[in-house]
């Protein structure tokens, strides 16, 4: 017998009736889905879009890059932490360099080289002249921007080192820039090293010939004419000035009829205050004076280094010598009387310096 399986049994036919199956087959119901709740709602969703239609589709909003490094950034040409005229100033040192190293500089009969003063000597005192000492200038008008004058000034400090910054201040903060041609000691010129680098920063020799030619040469002349009685002096007695000498300044000034222009300087006498003086010593290094100061030479080396005081520079109006000529300059009344006059000119505006400044190191 041969079959599909238990369904295909059939019962006897007796009466030649029909046939019918033992066991009639049920009909087949749909199997019932694992978890009716959620096949409802996902065919529900299906139904819905029959009935509405399509679904809208949202507009795609383009969404921008990032901006790179490169493109955010504003091209300067410059490197990544560096100041944006780096490359000029880089060109010029190297150039500066190459000028040295060949010889291709210019030098005047005095060994003033302007070069090597505007690229190494001045770059090396601003700090002194702008953070440390706060240099307050004024009166720069009285300087004329062209042509020869003789700028007069008191002189402090133990160390020169108004001198120093009377330059800075007319070389930075003048509109024409100018260069100071500093008259010295000779003691400045024999010192190693520092006399070098004197003459090539404009000093030259405090003689009335060399001063009588650099002003006809239309530069501007600096002098001290206390010399070393005004920095050598002992701090009891700062701001008070001491004699002017024979007044050769003046004579020169006479002799090429060029101005003079009195400065007043305040702040040099606190940058190292002489409490004493050790004689022995100086007369063994030939020097004028050994001085003592609160920290020299008891720190040693660090004594060296100057106080932070506070300085104030004013430039007054200039005297005129041109009206006189120049054979006023063999009066030596007259040399006297001009001579006298810049000092108390000086002298009064050292007062009244010393009384606007709230203090030796505040400003």
């Amino acid at each position: 017998m041969t079959g599909d399986g238990p369904d295909d049994r059939r019962a006897p036919d007796r009466d030649g009736a029909r046939v019918v199956p033992l066991h009639p087959a049920a009909p087949a119901e749909p199997a019932a889905p694992a978890h009716p709740t959620r096949a409802r709602r996902r065919a529900e969703p299906r139904r819905a879009a029959r009935r509405s239609g399509p679904t809208p589709v949202a507009p795609v909003r383009a969404v921008p890059e990032p901006a790179t490094d490169a493109a955010a950034s504003v091209d300067t040409g410059a490197e990544p932490g560096l100041p944006p005229d780096w490359e000029a100033a880089l060109a010029d040192a190297l150039a500066f360099l190459r000028r040295r190293l060949t010889g291709d500089y210019a030098v005047d009969e005095f060994g003033f080289d302007a070069e090597l003063t505007d690229n190494v000597v001045l770059p090396l005192l601003r700090p002194l002249y702008r953070t440390w000492f706060r240099v307050e200038t004024t009166g720069l008008h009285h300087v004329p921007d062209e042509g020869g004058a003789l700028v007069v000034a008191n002189h402090s400090g133990t160390i020169p080192l108004d001198a120093l910054m009377t330059s800075v201040a007319l070389h930075d903060d003048h509109p024409a820039h100018r260069h100071l041609r500093m008259l010295g000691a000779d003691l400045v010129f024999r010192l190693p090293v520092v006399g070098q680098l004197s003459r090539k920063h404009g000093s030259t020799l405090a003689c009335n010939a060399d001063a009588e030619r650099l002003l006809a040469d239309g530069e501007l002349v600096g002098v001290w004419p206390e010399g070393f009685k005004g920095i050598g002096k002992p701090f009891a007695d700062r701001y008070k000035l001491q004699r002017f000498g024979r007044g050769g300044f003046v004579s020169a000034a006479l002799r090429t009829g060029k101005p003079i222009i009195p400065c007043s300087i305040v702040g040099a006498e606190e940058t190292y205050p002489k409490i004493a003086d050790i004689p022995s010593l100086a007369r063994l290094l030939n020097i004028p004076y050994f001085p003592v100061t609160p920290t020299f030479p008891l720190l040693g080396p660090l004594g060296a280094v100057p106080l932070p005081s506070k300085w104030l520079i004013e430039f007054g109006e200039p005297i005129s010598t041109a009206e006189l000529g120049p054979d006023a300059a063999d009066d030596p009344m007259l040399v006297f009387n001009l001579a006298d006059q810049v000092r108390e000119t000086i002298q009064l505006t050292l007062y009244r310096l010393l009384g606007r400044r709230r203090g030796a190191f505040r400003g």
